[in-house]
């Protein structure tokens, strides 16, 4: 079976199509000094949390700031939008779940993201483009995309009857409670460890291949239906802050063509400071 759309380029297809006029490359990284360090030519950068995030409130900027971000950044709404970053394309595939909710088309990803790029051998520059200011039109957000809060806890509900999925996409560790962050990152540790009850533990990285790049369609939709996640379902994922739910996320909805499917941004770290929210926890002290 095939992919359900086309949203991904090979670095092949990038390194012949970076310089087309109506390509506009964009590198988003976890690290952001590593765009500082070589990026592809013609990328520009965004940084996920001082362009995406709202300066004060724990949201996201508005569209009308979409609109000034991506005029800044010389994008018109006719221009292939390619995305890109490191680890296996986290921050790339988040920057495409906000900007798909936001109502921006033209999408797509670098398949493999910079780390099979630079294990290739292809070129990196340390030059900054510029390109003209654009005027991007108006946009609408596309609120089907994004779970809230009390949307998760009423889904709840359809899980226990079936109707509905959870996909928890963090390590296994994570999801049984035994740790509350990920290795290495203790600043985004929450009070309880453990899991929204009915979520079905399918860790993100299941999802690819050791070069950074998705796994065939045919090995995904295995993997999301072993565990009960199928397309007649309403599907919401989560892990910490969405990052890596949205690799996820991308899978489920972009490549397999799963017609409903949220991204809960709020994630665990939300989840699991929040008062009056029930948790699921497997793992017991030996």
């Amino acid at each position: 079976m095939e992919y359900a759309k086309d949203v991904l380029v090979s670095t092949d297809w990038v390194a012949q199509h970076h310089n087309d006029p109506n390509v506009r490359l964009v590198e988003v990284n976890e690290d952001i000094l590593l765009y500082d360090t070589g990026h592809i030519p013609g990328a520009v950068k965004l940084d996920w949390q001082l362009d995406l995030w709202h300066p004060v409130e724990r949201d996201f900027i508005g569209t009308q700031e979409v609109q000034a971000l991506l005029s800044k950044l010389g994008i018109k709404p006719d221009d292939q939008v390619i995305l890109y970053g490191d680890k296996s394309n986290w921050w790339a595939s988040y920057a495409y779940w906000f900007l798909s909710y936001s109502g921006v088309k033209n999408l797509k990803i670098m398949n493999g993201g910079r780390q099979k790029w630079i294990a290739e051998g292809r070129e990196l520059t340390t030059d900054t483009p510029t390109y003209p200011a654009s005027q991007y039109p108006t946009l609408t957000r596309d609120d089907s995309l994004r779970a809230y809060r009390d949307e998760v806890k009423a889904h709840l509900q359809g899980v226990k009857e079936g109707k509905n999925a959870l996909v928890d996409v963090r390590s296994p560790d994570e999801f049984s409670g035994k740790v509350t962050h990920m290795p290495n990152y203790p600043q985004e540790g929450v009070l309880r460890g453990g899991h929204i009850p009915g979520a079905r533990s399918i860790p993100w990285a299941k999802a690819t291949n050791e070069d950074g790049t998705f796994k065939s369609a045919d090995e995904l939709k295995a993997l999301y239906e072993g565990e009960g996640v199928t397309p007649d379902k309403d599907v919401i994922a989560y892990c910490r802050i969405a990052e890596r739910s949205s690799h996820s996320w991308f899978v489920l909805r972009e490549l397999l063509g799963y017609p409903k499917v949220r991204n809960y941004d709020g994630s665990w770290t939300e989840w699991g400071n929040a008062v009056g929210l029930p948790i699921e926890k497997t793992y017991t002290e030996e």
